[in-house]
Formats: structure tokens, C-alpha cells, sequence
């Protein structure tokens, strides 16, 4: 029987026959390697803003947004008058990379938002419509203008699909970058998280660099993610981003700044780095710059570019709807305030969870930025995972500059829990702080001048602010505290709090580096009455499975403590 001939017979039967018929199909003929359709068994028919409607008649609220692309939800009005405006004009919808107004417009309002230092010098390249293509030009670009190679990345980033974008990935199968330690609390591979971590971290890079036995030569360039979506959800702290770019920035390495999901307000400022203050060589720009339609450049400093004619191309890379599109997302994002929006908002819904989910034995940490918010399922009974030992308190003595990156005390206010707060403002010192620069000994408190040059003397190349980074009340006390020691990741957990979700009428997506990270990434145009109702499904599917959890322990059969209610969506 020919396709459509099915399709017209199940349009006259039940919903839900043509869900599952559509389904059983995309089974049979869609490649093995298909990825969210497994694990969100839906099909969308129509959707607005946050919601999603399947063909089965059922509503979803939708805080996958397209993996971070749908920064004013599905089908917002400013973006579909856009769109029709260009079909309605008679324009090309295709130009390669031919100069037309509409792209014209695109870069002007894209370059309005860029970092101050970048804005003024900037040159655009629009790239293959994915942000694995502008990887992959970025890469090239530095290779080209500094005539060198290797390239510097961090553990549990992710980049891309294609060979040169997993390169430079977490789960690279054979090694082609120099791997390093990118800074996180719950499990910081030093064992000790916080601004000690932070720090740890950054001098390993540091010494990697200069050290001339290291293995590792002056590299081509540096790429980085301000926030690790796919890794599991880890704000880079402000205080290490400072530090990288001053390193990078002393030696001649440009470094490249992976936007593809951060950008576009998504974490409380425009661009990630803007919390940091940083101007970043090269960013790496697509998913919301093209308003829900494929879109992807790189901009970057004028000095970079010194690549030849076609040293970078791609058939589709003058989509004009795209850059329609984008041109109103990027504008109704600025004009509408939605970056500060996404920081207030962000913060509320993490101290909620915290409040309603943070003390279940199955959680082991609510994180994130702006509306990029992770919660991570660990095993709530079974070994620990190894602890750094006697180290963690070793080194939390006596050093001279350390990084405070605001790390605040847990529910039971002694700190040891604390949860990361990358926006925090620096303060003066506060009585009960740890003062690290005086440490055991009592000497005098140095604070660190990130804008000196190595020597002491005068400015180095990088200067955004050069504050000195002071400690709160309360601050984790890394001298006698014990050595950090998470719980095993639970991606069976998560996987389970997902397909509650589901069955609540919320969909979520998984990342980090077991799967094991429940992840919500709502469009920046979510209400608060949207932002409760999401609270509420993630909150009880997250308390029904650690009840389930507790009733019947990893190898006990499974139940349901509560029925589907998915409810009506809340445009």
C-alpha cells in the first residue's frame, strides 16, 4: 500500500493511530543513528511559543526548544512576519554569498549585540548552516592566520559532528588536541571544586603552556564553551575566563569562543562571555541567530583575516529566511530586555529546585546560568566516587592568589554543599572568611591583577577590569574542609525523570558526560505562569522516581506513583 494511501486512511481513524503509524514508519525507514526520537516518542503537528501539540491530540510544554534554538519559542509572531515579508518581497531565498538587504540588515543588528571589543573590528563569514560548519571554520581560520596547528580544548566539551569539530570534543575517539581540565564544583577533577579548583585548573593550563617539555607546542588556538551545554550543564566561572583569555592573550593564541547554544540571551547576558567582560578572537555563532531556521557564522577580529578566496564555503550558506529571521529574534531579544529576563528568571527557578529537589538522596546538583539549567541524578546508595584524599586540604594552604568565583553556603548553611554562583558580585572581605591570601601562616592577602603582565609590571594585553576577588561569609574552606567525594552518576535515573516528564506533559532533554543531566532550556519568552507549571511537572517527576527508587532500589521492578497529566498547554 503506497504511503499516502496509509496516511489517508489513518486521518479518518482515531488520533491516536496516526501517531503511532507515523512513528512506526519513521522507525522503519529513519537512520539507526536518530537520537531524540527514541527517547521523546511525539509527533508534533502544531506548536506555539512553549507549547507542542502531537497528532495524538496531546499538549506539551517544550524545554528542549530545538537543543537551545528556538530562542522565542516555536512560531513566535515577530519572526513569522519576517519570514512572510520575504517570501511576499519576491526575493532570492538562496545567494550564496552574494550581498543582499536583507543579509545586509542581518549583520548590522548582529554585530550591534557583539562584545564592545569585537564590534568595531569585526569580520563576519557565514558558514554551512550548522554550528559544526563554523566549528570547523574557526578552526581553520586560526590555523590560516597564525601558521600553526594544534589546538587547545577542555574536557567534556562538545563542539560538533563533523571530523574536526569532535576533534576537539569531550568524546574524541583519538586524540588531536591537547585536553584541558575545564573547571566544575560537584565534580571537579582536582576533588576539590570552588575558586581552589578553578585555580588548579587554570595553572595546569598555564604550565602546559610554558613548560617547554610539556608535548604540547604553541597552539593555533584556544576554543572554549563560556557554559557546557552537552557536558553537563558548567558555567565557566568568570574569574577563569578572565584567566584564559589573559593567558591566550600573552602568548598569541587566539581564542575562540563557542556561542552555538550560549548566545542569544540564553544565559542572562547576550553573549556568555559578556558576564565575564571578555572579547573573545573568534565566536562561533548559530542555533538562535537564525530565528529556528539553520543559520551559522563566525565573527572575528580583522586581523585574522588572512585566509584566500573559497578557503571557506558552502552551498546553503545564503539562506535568506534565516537571516529574515534572525535579524528579528537578535532585535526583539534586545529591544524586549529577554537576556536580563533569562539571568532573573534563571536564578528564581534554580533556587526553587533547590529548595523542592536539591535535598533528595538522588539529586546531587542544580546548576547552571540564565534559562540553562541542569539537574544532576547521582545513586543515592553504593560506593562514592574516589575523593582526592588528602590533597583537597594540601592544597587549600598557604596559597598566595586564588580565584573567588562566589561559591556559596548549601541549605544547611556550613558551606560544604555550596552552590556555584557565577553572577555573584565581588565584595570586600567579610568577617569568618577564609582569607586565602594570608592562609595558616598570616601573611599579607594578595589579590590577583589579571590585567598585569606576567612580570608584575605594566598591563598585559588583556584588561577588563583587573578586580581583586575577595571571599563572602560563609565561603567553602578549603583548608580543613573534607575532601569532595560525589556520588556515582545515575544516567538510569535521569532517564527515568525524562519519561515522567514526558508522561506530564513536559519535555526535557538529557546531557553531561553519563547522561545523567536532566536539562531545560525553555525559550527566553517562557511566562511565570509557564514557569510554574514546568516546575511543578519537573518537581514531581523527579520525587516520583526517587520514591520508586527508595520502594524498590536499582534491581527492583518498577512502578508508577502518579498518572500522566499532561494538562493544557500555557501560551
Amino acid at each position: 500500500m503506497a504511503v499516502t494511501e496509509s496516511l489517508a486512511e489513518e486521518a479518518h481513524g482515531p488520533a491516536g493511530a496516526v501517531h503511532e503509524g507515523i512513528l512506526r514508519r519513521q522507525s522503519a525507514r529513519e537512520s539507526s543513528a536518530r537520537t531524540y526520537a527514541r527517547t521523546l516518542p511525539i509527533v508534533p503537528v502544531r506548536a506555539r511559543g512553549l507549547t507542542i501539540e502531537g497528532a495524538d491530540g496531546r499538549r506539551y510544554l517544550d524545554c528542549l526548544s530545538g537543543a537551545g534554538t528556538l530562542a522565542l519559542g516555536h512560531n513566535h509572531p515577530v519572526v513569522l512576519a519576517a519570514v512572510r515579508q520575504v517570501l511576499d518581497s519576491g526575493a532570492p531565498l538562496s545567494v550564496l554569498d552574494l550581498a543582499t538587504p536583507v543579509k545586509d540588515a542581518f549583520i548590522t543588528e548582529l554585530f550591534r549585540t557583539l562584545p564592545p571589543g569585537l564590534a568595531g573590528r569585526a569580520r563576519v563569514q557565514f558558514c554551512g548552516p550548522a554550528g559544526t560548519d563554523a566549528v570547523e571554520a574557526a578552526l581553520k581560520l586560526v590555523r590560516t592566520a597564525t601558521g600553526r596547528s594544534g589546538v587547545l580544548a577542555f574536557t567534556g566539551a562538545y563542539h560538533g559532528m563533523t571530523a574536526g569539530a569532535l576533534a576537539v570534543s569531550g568524546g574524541a575517539p583519538e586524540v588531536q588536541a591537547a585536553r584541558l581540565p575545564y573547571p566544575q564544583d560537584y565534580r571537579c577533577p582536582f576533588g576539590v571544586g570552588g575558586p581552589r579548583g578553578a585555580e588548579l585548573a587554570a595553572r595546569w593550563t598555564e604550565s602546559l603552556l610554558d613548560d617547554p617539555k610539556s608535548g604540547v607546542p604553541l597552539p593555533a588556538g584556544m576554543i572554549l564553551e563560556p557554559v557546557q551545554g552537552e557536558g553537563g550543564v558548567l558555567p565557566a566561572p568568570d574569574d577563569w575566563l578572565r584567566r584564559m583569555r589573559r593567558l591566550t592573550a600573552d602568548r598569541a593564541i587566539p581564542l575562540i569562543a563557542d556561542e552555538v547554544q550560549t548566545g542569544v540571551g540564553r544565559t542572562g547576558a547576550f553573549w556568555a562571555v559578556d558576564h565575564s567582560g571578555i572579547t573573545p578572537d573568534v565566536m562561533v555563532l548559530s542555533k538562535a541567530i537564525g530565528g529556528s531556521l539553520p543559520l551559522a557564522v563566525i565573527v572575528y577580529r580583522d586581523d585574522l583575516d588572512v585566509w584566500q578566496p573559497g578557503a571557506h564555503a558552502g552551498t546553503f550558506r545564503g539562506n535568506q529566511l534565516a537571516m529574515a529571521a534572525g535579524t528579528a529574534t537578535l532585535a526583539y531579544v534586545r529591544k524586549n530586555g529577554l537576556a536580563e529576563r533569562a539571568g532573573r528568571l534563571g536564578a528564581r527557578v534554580m533556587e526553587q529546585l533547590r529548595a523542592d529537589i536539591g535535598g533528595l538522596a538522588c539529586v546531587g546538583e542544580v546548576r547552571g546560568r540564565g534559562l540553562m539549567i541542569g539537574v544532576e541524578l547521582v545513586e543515592p546508595e553504593g560506593t562514592q566516587e574516589p575523593a582526592f584524599g588528602a590533597g583537597s586540604a594540601a592544597v587549600g594552604r598557604g596559597g598566595a592568589e586564588f580565584l573567588d568565583h562566589r561559591f556559596t553556603a548549601g541549605p544547611s548553611g556550613d558551606g560544604a554543599h555550596g552552590a556555584y554562583d557565577p553572577s555573584a558580585a565581588a565584595s570586600g572581605m567579610e568577617p569568618g572568611a577564609y582569607d586565602f591570601g594570608a592562609g595558616p601562616s598570616g601573611g599579607k592577602r594578595v589579590a590577583h591583577d589579571f590585567g598585569a603582565a606576567p612580570s608584575g609590571g605594566g598591563r598585559g594585553a588583556y584588561e577588563p577590569g583587573a578586580a581583586s576577588f575577595e571571599m563572602r561569609p560563609g565561603a567553602y574552606d578549603f583548608a580543613t574542609a573534607p575532601a569532595r567525594t560525589p556520588r556515582p552518576a545515575a544516567p538510569r535515573l535521569a532517564a527515568a525523570v525524562q519519561r515522567e516528564c514526558l508522561r506530564r506533559g513536559l519535555i526535557v532533554e538529557l546531557g553531561g558526560r553519563h547522561s545523567s543531566v536532566v536539562r531545560l532550556l525553555p525559550p527566553l519568552t517562557i511566562s511565570d505562569e509557564q514557569t510554574a507549571a514546568v516546575l511543578d511537572r519537573l518537581t514531581d517527576a523527579v520525587a516520583a522516581v526517587a520514591r520508586d527508587e527508595e520502594r524498590h532500589g536499582p534491581h527492583g521492578a518498577r512502578g508508577h506513583d502518579s498518572e500522566p497529566c499532561p494538562g493544557p498547554g500555557t501560551d
